[in-house]
């Protein structure tokens, strides 16, 4: 089966691939028409009139089946590039459709249009009920995003100097979040140059246009997701019946296996989807992908499967703090947000993971962005290119990125404290690594100093061999990446009564009940799964006694699923009986 991710889009302006293009733009017969319809309404547009324009909310699906539809793709400068003209038989909508977000195009009417619009709760509904067509719907939607974001002319415009962290910062947002968008530098665009003037923007800062021309100046990334209408305010008030806190592996699992079993699903990420995961150049021992896979894509296509079922995905949103108060007498929970929302459900799921630790060096947050990096996607590749760079760690995650690097640095200085990879890395990456010529390793060694100046960055950095009393080696380069372990990311879990290891790790089943002697306490034993608070559980990396494996938090999102389902089943007899 050919796999969507793959797709090479179009440069700007250039017609889609034809091998593909049949599977982006597939034309419906009257039969698959008739289907459609059950789960529209008829619409009209005059000739010239917007369908839809950039900036603005989706409105849902729109099968064309009289006149035409123009569309192209706008960025926030007011540049447009042709996308596709629409004849009857073909459907307007992309990925972003399924959940109601900002559209990335403007399409107008050519001639007298009728169509067949579908809301994004009946898409949805359609896609599962009509499993046939259903697929090709969601092969076009996914086909379509991916060619959006990789040809680049529409979405969010950044603008900044070359290598620019800020705009590097912006950039690393939006991709992890599957966001189209494309950055300029006012050295090259004049229109660009005259904004950073107009605005006051330093040099070491960036500057975002939205497509509805909204104009920010070096935002953070919550707020560049408010302009972009990322963050969906309507989704407060109803009561879930999973909350899920983490959109990695696990988190995304919890969602897909309990949205498609007809439960209310909403999942919160402070980030961006896919976890530490998502930023893993290639895994290539997950089952059933034997040629290997991003971690962007395998989160990528969970995320939107996750979408499919009706998930809601609230990202970015920051958890500062979890309410247990009305957890066994009503059996609701309460997060709250660092905006101020809280959002309310009957069954949590903490599926958190871990942040990046940094290690014990001087200056290390100065750098962080500019120079220091704890991912290694193809935006820091890029900046690589020919030149040396150190890498920390001796994990798989290390081993994976390392292999990424040296096809395009020209050379990588591999540092792990102890003798050697084998203790910590697949045998796979260590055969894979030794077989690189460009990879150094260097057992025994630790990173001791960071040099440069701001805002340009990072300049150079010393490293010593064979502990305290060993050689330090000094080495001018720009980029160091970390990948030395993380701690679990618990702390809004922080006076509830989530019981945590020494290591703080959330603890679940019979460990969730036992005291400090290892016995188990009289009274409730937690499921398997679920924490010390009836009705919250723990998956992926951040519970306790977890294998740390994509894989491994994947299972324990499905196997979460169906003690949640008891629980909920417990508190609907509770209310029944009452």
């Amino acid at each position: 089966m050919d796999q969507p991710p793959t797709f090479v889009a179009p440069a700007p302006g250039q017609q889609p691939d034809p091998n593909r293009a049949y599977q982006m733009f597939p034309v419906l017969n009257a039969v698959d028409i008739l289907r459609v319809q059950r789960f529209g309404d008829l619409r009209r547009f005059a000739d010239g009139e917007f369908l839809i324009q950039a900036g603005e909310k989706s409105r849902g699906l729109f099968l064309l089946v009289k006149g035409g539809v123009s569309v192209v793709q706008r960025d926030g400068l007011g540049r447009t590039v042709p996308y596709h003209d629409y004849e009857p038989g073909e459907f307007l909508a992309e990925a972003g459709t399924l959940y109601g977000g900002t559209s990335l195009v403007d399409a107008r009417a050519v001639g007298d249009v009728e169509g067949w619009l579908v809301v994004p709760d009946q898409l949805r509904a359609l896609i599962i009920a009509e499993a046939d067509l259903g697929e090709r719907i969601m092969r076009a939607l996914i086909l379509r995003r991916v060619s959006l974001i990789q040809a680049g002319a529409s979405g969010a415009t950044l603008i900044g100097a070359e290598g620019s962290a800020s705009v590097l910062r912006l950039q690393t947002f939006l991709r992890r979040n599957g966001q189209p968008h494309h950055v300029v530098t006012g050295e090259a665009d004049p229109v660009a140059a005259q904004l950073l003037v107009q605005y006051g923007a330093s040099r070491a800062e960036a500057v975002a246009v939205t497509p509805d021309g909204t104009v920010l100046v070096d935002p953070s990334e919550t707020q560049l997701a408010t302009a972009l209408g990322m963050i969906d305010d309507r989704v407060c008030e109803r009561v879930f019946d999973v909350l899920v806190v983490g959109a990695g592996p696990s988190g995304l699992s919890t969602a897909v296996y309990a949205a498609s079993e007809g439960l209310r699903v909403a999942v919160v990420d402070c980030r961006a989807f896919g976890g530490q995961a998502g930023a893993s150049a290639r895994i290539e021992n997950y089952l059933g992908f034997p040629t290997g896979i991003s971690g962007q894509a395998l989160a990528g296509r969970a995320f939107i499967q996750a979408q499919k079922f009706g998930a809601k995905m609230i990202i970015p949103a920051e958890v500062v703090s979890l309410d247990c108060s009305k957890a066994e007498s009503e059996g609701v929970f309460a997060i709250h947000l660092a905006d101020g929302r809280r959002l309310r459900g009957r069954s949590l799921v903490c599926a958190s993971g871990a942040r990046y630790r940094r290690p014990a060096l001087g200056r290390i947050e100065e750098f962080e962005g500019r120079g220091v990096w704890y991912w290694a996607s193809g935006l820091e590749a890029k900046m690589c290119a020919g030149c040396e760079i150190v890498l920390v760690g001796g994990g798989n995650s290390a081993g994976q990125a390392a292999v990424f690097l040296s096809a395009h640095a020209e050379k990588v200085h591999m540092m792990v404290r102890g003798p050697g990879l084998a203790a910590s890395m697949s045998r796979y990456l260590i055969d894979r690594i030794e077989a690189t010529p460009n990879i150094r390793l260097w057992a025994n060694t630790e990173l001791v100093e960071l040099q440069g100046q701001l805002p340009s960055g990072l300049s150079s950095v010393k490293w010593r061999q064979g502990g305290r009393d060993g050689q330090v080696h000094e080495c001018e380069l720009r980029n160091v990446f970390l990948f030395v372990g993380a701690d679990p990311e618990t702390r809004w879990l922080e006076g509830c009564g989530v019981a945590v290891d020494k290591h703080g790790f959330v603890l679940t089943g019979v460990e969730a009940a036992s005291g400090a002697d290892g016995h188990v306490k009289p009274g409730r034993v937690p499921n398997p799964f679920e924490t010390s608070v009836r009705g919250a559980f723990a998956v992926g990396d951040v519970r306790a006694g977890s294998v740390k494996r994509v894989g491994g938090a994947i299972g324990d999102g499905a196997a979460a699923v169906a003690l949640i389902h008891q629980h909920l089943a417990a508190l609907d007899a509770k209310a029944a009986s009452a």
